[in-house]
């Protein structure tokens, strides 16, 4: 099951690349999941939350913006595979499955970025513009990593 979590947190990732770092380091320092004795126990640390946060609230600004290049760009893809494996390595560290969840998180945001894509190209066709389809992606993937990052 936490490989699922892994997979689902990495989909987060696809959709916004730092909110599920930003979700995961929160529930880490809340104790909701244990990192400390691993490699990535920088993510509970006091400060990490707030500047993962503060890094995910500007990409759900910028991304509302008409210049922010797509997400399946070289740069902006493999920053979403990177915090994907991040993520979710941490959500299963705690269980010692890291690559694993690595792995999961990568699937996860593979599949977050591609069919994050194309289910805002599709909402935004709906709307007839991309600023309310972005608010609906940006608002699934805040669920999501909330949903993830307390259950995990």
């Amino acid at each position: 099951m936490i490989l699922v979590f892994a997979l689902l947190i990495g989909v987060v990732a696809g959709l916004r690349a730092m909110l599920a770092p930003a979700a995961v380091s929160w529930a880490a320092h809340l104790g909701l999941i244990n990192l400390s004795g691993t490699w990535l126990a920088f993510l509970g640390y006091h400060w990490t939350p707030w500047i993962l946060s503060v890094a995910a609230i500007a990409e759900l600004v910028t991304d509302q913006l008409p210049s922010t290049p797509s997400r399946k760009v070289p740069p902006q893809f493999g920053a979403r595979i990177v915090m994907g494996a991040l993520s979710g390595a941490a959500i299963a560290a705690p269980s010692g499955a890291w690559i694993g969840g690595a792995v999961a998180g990568i699937v996860g945001a593979v599949a977050g970025t591609l069919g994050g894509a194309a289910g805002r190209a599709r909402l935004a066709a709906a709307f007839g513009k991309d600023r309310p389809a972005a608010i609906v992606e940006d608002v699934v993937a805040l669920l999501a990593a909330a949903v993830i990052g307390l259950v995990a």
